[in-house]
């Protein structure tokens, strides 16, 4: 099955300090993927909420025709998991957090929970802000797996709607597939001659996954691969932040396979110690 493109963004708010910050940036997202966009806040409703909401929202100079705002009460993982699947949603928005004192990003629980069982692609915002910070580079995984062809697709296609300068796609190789004994010349040449041919076949494999895509998409976006060797999940995300990325897209975690049986923890990398803004693509091949 072909990407699903994301038309149907949820948010789900509470009344924080970087609630102003986060709806101007939600709504500006829906509003470059040509999106509904529905808020929903579990919690109590009370007037003076409810007046405060729409009161930032009016200030938004980025609002999508469609927008939907939702007061529910409840356990907030169940209940936004469960509005999800109401309402077919195609892209779940979650903010990080800033550890005390440090410049670190991580997952609160409930963000945390919501990313392993949402029904949905989920995009774990870092640094929401009232004025727009352009996506220049997308940095897209691109692991020997059904799923990778569409989160490249989705890389592709987000890039094209936030204007990206730059689409690196990244096959991690693990370590073990040239492990060689070096110690000599000989071993030595031997272990380098392998790890070129593995780069080789891992680019001309993600070139592939990408030729697959229309052009439309590809058109006015420069792209390119990179193989780094190490880690599955760790080697991606370290990478991301070395070239200071925007955006970090990758596979949501793959259900009862084969990878997920070697892999269980590819994206506790990422989650442990966000790079950047990461989007997980959920792919339409697991349903």
């Amino acid at each position: 099955m072909a990407f699903k493109p994301f038309k149907k963004l949820l948010f789900g708010f509470a009344f924080s300090p970087s609630l102003k910050a986060n709806v101007f940036e939600v709504t500006r997202l829906a509003s470059f993927l040509n999106a509904s966009l529905v808020f929903v806040h579990v919690g109590e409703k009370t007037s003076e909420n409810e007046s405060h909401f729409k009161s930032i929202l009016e200030e938004c100079p980025n609002v999508p025709e469609k927008i939907n705002l939702f007061w529910r009460t409840g356990n907030p993982v169940k209940t936004l998991t469960s509005i999800c699947h109401e309402l077919d949603i195609d892209l779940l928005l979650l903010g990080a957090l800033k550890r005390e004192k440090m410049v670190k990003f991580y997952l609160g629980s409930i963000a945390r929970e919501l990313t392993r069982k949402a029904p949905c692609s989920v995009l774990l915002m870092l640094n929401p802000s009232i004025e727009r910070h352009p996506c220049k580079h997308i940095v897209v995984n691109g692991f020997d797996s059904p799923q990778t062809r569409d989160t490249i697709e989705a890389a592709f296609d987000v890039g094209q709607a936030l204007q990206s300068e730059k689409i690196t796609l990244v096959e991690e190789v693990s370590e073990a597939r040239v492990a060689v004994s070096v110690n000599d010349d000989r071993s030595l040449r031997k272990a380098t001659l392998k790890k070129e041919k593995i780069n080789r076949e891992e680019k001309m494999r993600v070139i592939d996954l990408v030729q697959k895509i229309s052009q439309e998409k590809l058109d006015g976006l420069n792209w390119n691969t990179q193989s780094i060797f190490g880690r599955r999940g760790y080697s991606i995300g370290h990478y991301a932040r070395v070239v200071r990325a925007d955006l970090l897209v990758m596979n949501a975690q793959e259900k009862s396979s084969f990878f997920n049986r070697f892999f269980p923890k590819d994206l506790e990398h990422i989650l442990a110690e966000l790079p950047t803004d990461v989007l997980i693509v959920q792919s339409h091949h697991d349903e």
